[in-house]
Parts: structure tokens; C-alpha cells; sequence
């Protein structure tokens, strides 16, 4: 049987299964965008820290969201994961990173909530295919990992491989109403994209330490005047040159053995096409 998106979102509660740090912060999102929630936890101390948090946080996070909505939605917290889930149009499962507790709650979920409600992860490392076992109807079922709303307000949207692509379309106009920024992720990636960026970001700031180059404290006084100006790294690619950050990377490359050659690659098909940056007015932007 196909799936059928669900046609009456806005009248439907959002489920959280899960009532810890992000479970918590979820659910005051969506609360503070007028939707109902309800929040499943075995922990009735999770179940009493998640009713605090959203209780205190749900007015600032309007605000730092710019949400305008007449009232918030109201937050229920249950132990009982079939009455969480009735007649949700999603469930976001925000459980520990465990691959078999993951795995587990998928099925339960796939079997007790409606037929249309979307199963969506928030695991930041395991892709929601490897979730998918015990599930009967995958093609409900993706990654939505949110990073820490509300200051980091990113949502990245990845199939398990066999999700429907209408509810990755849906989702991508629905978050936004939420203050969210929606990001499909295009293929199946460990890391996502963001946390793929971190990584490395943050390995060459260790190596830069380790090696003696500069104290930490200065790595961070200039991350903070770079990411103050604003530049994106692919708009600063393009002021720069792509020919030039070629050039640097072929440098790179040649000392440091092992450093991949896709990205090289990807920039001798910008430059064989013509799009050098700024200096051609076109490069990864039409500029």
C-alpha cells in the first residue's frame, strides 16, 4: 500500500520519543510554534526535567526563533508510548545513541503509531537506515537530526534510503515555520553534512595545537574574527579564486600524504567550465 502524507498537519500533535537534552529542546520548538506535543520517557525524573525546561524556555524560544503564534502548544508527558504517539502527524525518536535500542523503537513505533505519521530520527551519527529491521513501512521513516535549537536552529533531512521523497519535500516547507532552516542531506553520509565540516575543522585545530603552530586560545581568536565577518566557505571559495584554493590544495596534497582527491577533482570540473569565482562571475554561485 503506498504511502499517503498526512492531510491535516496543523489540527495534529508532534510525538518525541525521548525526554532528554535535544528531546527536550524539540519539543519546546515545536510548542512554541503553536503545536501540540507529547513526550514519551520511561524516567519520570526525564519526564519532570523536560516538563521544567519546556515550561521555562518556551516564551525565549519564541522569541530567538521569531515565532508570533496566539498561544504555544500545549506539552503532555507520558510513560506510555502508544498514548504519545495516537494521532501524531510525526514522531521524532530522540533516544541514546545505541544502535539496538534505536532499532527496537523503530518497530515499536512503525507498529503503534498512525498509519500516516512520519518516523523521523534525530540520531546525529547513526543514518536511519540501519534502523529500519523491525520496520514494516521504511518508506515513512528518515533522519531529521537537529542540532541544539534553538541558537542552532539547523534541521538535516536524510532517507533511510527508501523514505517516500514527498515527506523530505514537505518537511523542507514545513520546518521553516518553526524558525527551523531544513537542509536535505542528498545521500546516505555518517556525519551528515555539518558534523562531516566539524570534524575536520575541529582535527586541524587539535593538530595546529599538538604541533606547537599557535595556543588554542589564538586558534579561537581567529575563528571568532572569521566567522564574525559572515563568509560562507563556498562564497569565500569563490572571492578567493577557485583556481587559487586549487593551487593550495594541490600544495597541501603534496606534503601531506593521504589528503583525498574528490575535492581537488570537484574543482577542476568548476575551472575546466569556466567558473573560476568572482573573477569569471560565476563559480559554485552565479555571481
Amino acid at each position: 500500500m503506498p504511502y499517503t502524507l498526512p492531510a491535516d498537519i496543523d489540527e495534529r500533535p508532534v510525538a518525541i520519543a525521548g525526554a532528554g537534552t535535544l528531546g527536550r529542546r524539540i519539543a519546546t520548538v515545536f510548542a512554541a510554534g503553536g503545536t501540540d506535543v507529547r513526550v514519551f520517557d520511561v524516567s519520570a525524573d526525564q519526564r519532570s526535567a523536560a516538563r521544567d525546561h519546556v515550561e521555562r524556555q518556551v516564551r525565549s524560544v519564541q522569541q530567538a526563533l521569531g515565532l508570533d503564534v496566539p498561544h504555544p502548544g500545549a506539552v503532555d508527558f507520558t510513560e506510555d508510548l502508544g498514548e504519545a504517539v495516537r494521532g501524531a502527524w510525526m514522531v521524532v525518536e530522540a533516544v541514546p545513541e545505541k544502535l539496538e535500542l534505536k532499532r527496537q523503537v523503530f518497530g515499536e513505533l512503525d507498529r503503534v503509531a498512525d498509519a500516516d505519521a512520519i518516523l523521523a530520527s534525530n540520531s546525529s551519527s547513526l543514518p536511519s537506515g540501519r534502523l529500519i529491521d523491525n520496520v514494516r513501512h521504511p518508506e515513512r521513516v528518515l533522519n531529521t537530526h537537529y542540532q541544539q535549537p534553538p541558537e542552532l536552529n539547523a534541521v538535516e533531512l536524510m532517507s533511510c534510503g527508501q523514505t517516500d521523497p514527498a515527506i523530505i519535500d514537505m518537511l523542507l516547507a514545513k520546518l521553516p515555520q518553526y524558525g527551523l532552516e531544513a537542509f536535505h542531506v542528498r545521500r546516505e553520509s555518517d556525519g551528515f553534512i555539518f558534523n562531516r565540516i566539524w570534524a575536520a575543522i575541529k582535527r586541524e585545530c587539535l593538530m595546529v595545537v599538538e604541533e606547537g603552530v599557535a595556543s588554542a586560545e589564538d586558534v579561537d581568536g581567529m575563528w571568532r574574527i572569521w566567522v564574525r565577518a559572515g563568509l560562507a566557505p563556498f562564497q569565500l571559495m569563490d572571492r578567493v579564486g577557485l583556481d587559487v584554493v586549487l593551487d593550495i590544495e594541490e600544495h597541501y596534497a603534496s606534503v601531506r600524504p593521504g589528503i583525498p582527491d574528490g575535492p581537488r577533482r570537484l574543482l577542476r570540473e568548476y575551472l575546466d567550465n569556466g567558473r573560476l569565482g568572482v573573477k569569471s562571475g560565476r563559480g559554485f554561485y552565479e555571481l
